[in-house]
């Protein structure tokens, strides 16, 4: 099944994003995959999922709306995850079998990787598949009408919705668990029968496409759950092996199969019998994987775009897979797998995983192999002695137990499905301790009441394996008793912890609201949804000199309320300073609640949005031994998320000294008026004696805004927040809401009299999405103006020049607010438009004093520099090194460089090009008046030769376009960003 080659260039050519439609261990697997053939990712994860391993690995991650399974089987959410994306991989399990699925992404124009829509109608219906085997002539299981029956969910796999019934009278019972068990997992309780073969072997066999790459067994289950595998499937007799491929492949070629899939068999002796196909990769693909050199789910994503796959299998001797299975919640305090030649273990576990109970039990696959069988089962037995987990119960004791007996050939009925619970030890532990009814066991210093019923078989003191007898009675009927709890009762242990979680002070909130401000944790609680605080419980580290009593009382968090929550549904670090606390400062607990949070949001690359009224340092905490306090690392850490993640700074009130570097490291400051930023406050100004001031005369917003250090000022927090939470959506990806004025407006945006000037900002308001601009930096360097819009829903930086500001030149602090602007958006990855109007970079000894040279490079620099899409409008002047500049450096550095009707261009200004360069040919006319006329008539000839569709015709610029037109420039020649992990930049310049 060779095909013409495709280079890994290529193919990422064809291939922008992969959606992951699925979690754990899978989502895991097919993400690395991807990696290494260059096709970056987009994860998807429930509310309560997203500290999964997969959300992590892949380039961009959505969460969905809901808790446990139920997100990953909900279609219309899955295909809008997948904006951006041009394929889906649906994993196993989930969706992966369902057409519906396949056809919603095919709709929404996205490659779905697996076979077509109406071949997983067929196949993914066990039903349907069974009836296609029979008609080819292949052996099946068809009920008979007698027992013993399996029922078998008409979808999905992996064990669940089956069960085998002997009697009548259980038909029913088991038919709703079925029913149950697959809505839950695959979202379809339809179920059928068929004729239980006992004893039987488990066979598979692995296809992709229409080709057999080989077998294995898949014998040795629990609760019709797979634990071990092997490959290729021992003990077949060549003419056996033969007649199952053939099968395999008949079927395959019926369907005209496409993609990787396994056909299921049940072999008894020298007879077979189909089970079903499973038209997607499963979970015990590894093992064929090991034994020839295929790997499966690169093919996958190989095959979906045409690629080049090579599957001529090599001979690797033998593999075995057993799975490691979780048995209960918890955390992972350790999670060392082993290591060595021929292991290899797939998991999405790592030491802090917090393992919850509401998906697949799977924790990791342990996957060995050899030259023989013998040797693969050896390494299996060393491998599993040296895997090592602690924190969450697993069945890896089972597991050794298990291959510690002969397996090899064994049938499906060879563990007894006996359950670990009622008169059956489900750990290993001491018996401490025998009860009416119960065995209470000891492990781990934990003690574990086990309900028995008969005669007990052991005695206290004993130590017991697990899964041995406890009793000799049934252990079904020895189930919990139902305890009746008072579900309002408070104990006393939680009523202390509700307690000290109760931060209400309603004096100094009253205070707060009374001078028209808001508390630190209305603020957050604006900001954010679903927060969760991190040292909440903290106070002052001065137990040396007040009581508990009163820290608890008058310094609850230590001044700084700082967590995790949500903002615009994304999750973000959130930390405000709380100025009824202490004054706001500093503290020994609130910085390391800084380091703790800083470090999660550099690990999980959150945003963070810092309140930072306050003082300073705190020089009252007495419970440390530092002397200096210079090594602290909070400034540091902060300081090393620029460029990585965007930093946001609030501050209303005063913000003195280390509050105010904090608040100067983030990329954006809103201000509330009143405020007050400075780098000393006025003790500090006081004590090194440069005079007294009030607080009030320190760094007030009239002197802030001009001078550039804020970047939005606004009325109220309430309004803070609100900006906080706009300016954090341009960073957080597309939106599907928008619309726009009527764009015809722009034609008259431009006046005619070509030196009048214009509104630059209502132009802007028009081409961009309503209510979409926020400008940053308002009221400094007002020649440029720098702010984030969105056209079509998607956020974009835009630079334009003010005509009404020194006629639109670029003064010193126009580029630099411009260059620091470009920096910021090629961060974090937006493109940018720059709409040109500028008769050039500002002259003259006055602009030399402001040390242009340096300032206005900068702005060229950093344009040259950047490498996020950018497209250039010119609205009207586009003259000399300023319209470079506004260029990136030069017409031909845009992604696309057209003008509005209105667009003049040249090396200099008309005017000066004209006195300059006939200044002899005019001053030789003596009359004032003709000299004037012969002045006009040379700049009108300028003109004619700079306007923009000469310089068009030239092929200087892209096009000169109808204004109206604009946004479709914008939004189809400007390329889609790349989304990427870690940091472009260095850092983003504080100034």
């Amino acid at each position: 099944m060779r095909r013409p080659s495709h280079t890994k260039r290529s193919l990422r050519r064809k291939i922008f994003v992969l959606l992951v439609a699925n979690r754990g261990e899978v989502a895991v697997r097919v993400l690395r995959a991807a990696a290494d053939l260059g096709i970056r990712t987009t994860a998807v994860y429930s509310e309560d999922d997203a500290d999964s391993l997969h959300v992590r690995m892949a380039d961009h991650a959505v969460r969905l709306t809901g808790h446990g399974p139920l997100p990953y089987l909900d279609v219309d959410q899955l295909v809008r995850a997948a904006d951006g994306c041009v394929a889906v991989h649906p994993g196993w399990g989930f969706l992966s079998e369902n057409a519906s699925f396949a056809r919603a992404c095919a709709a929404a124009g996205l490659t779905f990787v697996g076979p077509r829509p109406e071949v997983l109608d067929l196949l993914g219906d066990k039903r349907r598949a069974r009836e296609l085997a029979g008609s080819l002539g292949v052996p099946t299981l068809d009920d008979l009408g007698t027992f013993p029956v399996m029922v078998k969910a008409v979808s999905g796999g992996g064990g669940k919705g089956m069960r085998e019934v002997h009697r009548a009278e259980d038909l029913d019972e088991a038919i709703a668990r079925c029913r149950a068990e697959a809505l839950a997992a695959f979202g379809n309780d339809d179920v059928y029968l068929e004729r239980l073969l006992t004893p039987a072997r488990h066979v598979e066999v692995q296809l992709v496409g229409t080709t057999v790459l080989g077998d294995r067994d898949c014998s040795l289950q629990r609760g019709h759950q797979k634990l071990v595998e092997i490959a290729p499937a021992p003990l077949l007799e060549p003419s056996l092996r033969k007649a199952l491929h053939e099968a395999a492949s008949a079927i395959a070629r019926a369907v005209d199969y496409t993609g990787v899939g396994t056909v299921e068999f049940l072999v008894s002796g020298d007879d077979f019998a189909f089970l079903e196909v499973n038209p997607r990769l499963q979970v015990e693909h590894t093992v064929t994987e090991q034994v020839t050199g295929v790997d499966l789910v690169r093919t996958q994503l190989l095959l979906a775009w045409g690629g080049d796959v090579d599957l001529t299998p090599a001979d690797r001797g033998s593999a075995v897979q057993v799975r490691i299975n979780q048995t209960g919640g918890g955390t992972l305090t350790a999670f060392q797998p082993p290591t060595g030649p021929g292991i290899r273990v797939d998991t999405h576990a790592y030491p802090g995983y917090r393992v919850g109970t509401r998906f697949d039990a799977l924790l990791a696959k342990l996957v060995v192999q050899g030259d023989d069988l013998d040797m693969a089962l050896g390494r299996a037995r060393r491998a599993l002695a040296e895997f090592h987990v602690d924190g969450v119960p697993t069945n890896i004791e089972f597991l050794r137990g298990l291959l510690a007996q002969d397996i090899i050939g064994a049938h499906t009925g060879f563990i007894t499905d006996e359950p670990t619970s009622g008169s059956r030890a489900p750990l290993s532990g001491t018996v401490v301790a025998i009860e009416p009814g119960a065995v209470v066991l000891e492990a781990m210093k934990m003690q574990h009441v086990v309900r028995v019923s008969g005669t007990v078989l052991v005695s206290v003191g004993d130590t017991v394996a697990e899964g041995q007898a406890l009793a000799d009675g049934d252990a079904g009927a020895a189930a919990d008793e139902e305890v009746a709890v008072d579900l309002d009762h408070v104990r006393p242990d939680l009523a202390e912890v509700l307690a000290r979680h109760d931060f209400s002070r309603p004096g100094m909130e009253e205070k707060r609201h009374a001078s028209g401000g808001r508390t630190a944790r209305e603020n957050i609680a604006d900001l954010c949804e679903d927060f969760v605080e991190y040292g909440g419980l903290a106070i002052a580290a001065q137990r040396q000199r007040r009581s508990l009593e009163d820290l608890i009382e008058r310094t609850p968090a230590d001044g700084m309320v700082a967590g995790i929550g949500r903002v615009n549904g994304r999750r973000c670090v959130a930390m405000s300073y709380d100025y009824a606390v202490l004054a706001g400062t500093q503290g020994v607990r609130n910085h390391a609640k800084k380091d703790r949070l800083f470090a999660l949001a550099a690990q999980e690359q959150l945003p963070v949005v810092l309140f930072a009224e306050g003082g300073g340092g705190r020089p009252g905490d007495s419970d440390h031994s530092m002397v200096s306090g210079l090594d602290c690392g909070s400034f540091h850490a902060f300081a090393q998320l620029s460029g990585l993640v965007p930093l946001v700074g609030v501050v209303a009130g005063r913000c003195f000294a280390g509050n105010a570097v904090l608040l100067g490291t983030c990329d954006v400051i809103i201000a509330v008026e009143g405020a007050n930023i400075g780098m000393g406050g006025p003790a500090m100004i006081e004590g090194g004696g440069l005079g007294v001031f009030r607080p009030e005369d320190v760094g007030p917003l009239d002197v802030q805004v001009p001078n550039g250090v804020v970047d939005v000022a606004v009325a109220s927090e309430e309004e803070a927040v609100a900006v906080a939470r706009k300016y954090l959506a341009y960073f957080q990806g597309s939106t599907s809401d928008w619309e726009c004025a009527d764009q015809r407006r722009l034609r008259h945006a431009i006046p005619e009299n070509r030196l009048r000037a214009y509104n630059i900002r209502a132009l802007i308001e028009t081409l961009a999405d309503t209510d979409s601009v926020l400008e940053l930096r308002s009221g400094f360097g007002r020649g440029i103006v720098t702010a984030l819009v969105r056209v079509e829903g998607r956020p974009i930086g835009l630079i334009a020049n003010d005509p009404a500001v020194l006629g639109g030149a670029i003064d010193a602090d126009a580029a630099d607010k411009a260059a620091r602007f470009l920096q910021l958006c090629d961060a974090f990855d937006l493109p940018v438009v720059s709409l040109c109007d500028t008769p050039g970079f500002m002259v003259g000894p006055d602009a030399e004093r402001t040390a242009t040279v340096r300032h206005l490079t900068r702005m060229v620099v950093t344009g040259a520099n950047i490498d996020v899409p950018f497209g250039l409008v010119v609205l009207r002047k586009a003259y000399g090194l300023g319209a470079q500049a506004m260029a990136a450096g030069s017409l031909k550095v845009p992604q696309f460089a057209i003008s509005w009707p209105t667009g003049e261009f040249g090396p200099m200004g008309l005017e000066g090009a004209v006195r300059l360069g006939y200044r002899r040919e005019l001053d030789a006319i003596a009359d004032p008046g003709e000299r004037q006329a012969r002045f006009d008539q040379m700049v009108a000839a300028a003109y004619e030769h700079g306007k923009a569709l000469n310089v068009a015709s030239v092929f200087e610029i892209d096009d000169v376009v109808d204004p109206a037109d604009t946004r479709r420039w914008i939004s189809t020649a400007l390329a889609p960003t790349t989304s990427r992990s870690g940091k472009k930049r260095p850092f983003i310049d504080t100034w």
